[in-house]
């Protein structure tokens, strides 16, 4: 099984970007981290991060296409994309929403996403472990 782990807008300025909110872990350590795991959990693990929606489209699109189970942080397309969210419905495989930070506790426009509504489950608040125990949920499907 290869899980693909994609993420969104900005997310590549990981420890750089805001570390009181979103840690001081780089986004090449949550990479490795995740790969880790992945070896952990007996997956193969294929983590990619994007600035541009329509090459996350894409690969959303080939998960679709090749029945991949998804790990998902949007960042900001949660609150925008329609254009995401019927992407993602097209999946087949699980589906995990990961963020970073609790969403729920943040400015009122991030208390909405898009993708919640065709998400196996999301994960909001618990750092960077989020997309370890995303990983391990899909895992264990």
């Amino acid at each position: 099984m290869t899980i693909q782990v994609l993420n969104g807008p900005n997310l590549g300025r990981l420890g750089l970007r805001e570390p009181e909110k979103y840690g001081t872990t780089t986004y090449a350590q949550l990479v490795e981290l995740l790969e880790a795991t992945g070896r952990d959990l007996g997956v193969e693990v294929q983590v990619r991060q994007t600035d541009d929606e329509a090459e996350m489209l894409g690969w959303v699109h080939a998960a679709a296409d090749a029945g991949d189970p998804v790990v998902l942080n949007p960042a900001a397309w949660s609150h925008t994309s329609i254009a995401l969210r019927d992407a993602l419905a097209q999946l087949t495989a699980g589906l995990v929403e990961v963020h970073i930070t609790n969403i729920h506790q943040r400015e009122e426009f991030r208390h909405h996403s898009y993708v919640s509504a065709v998400a196996d489950g999301v994960i909001a608040g618990f750092g960077v472990l989020g997309y370890v125990l995303a990983l391990q949920w899909i895992a264990q499907r």
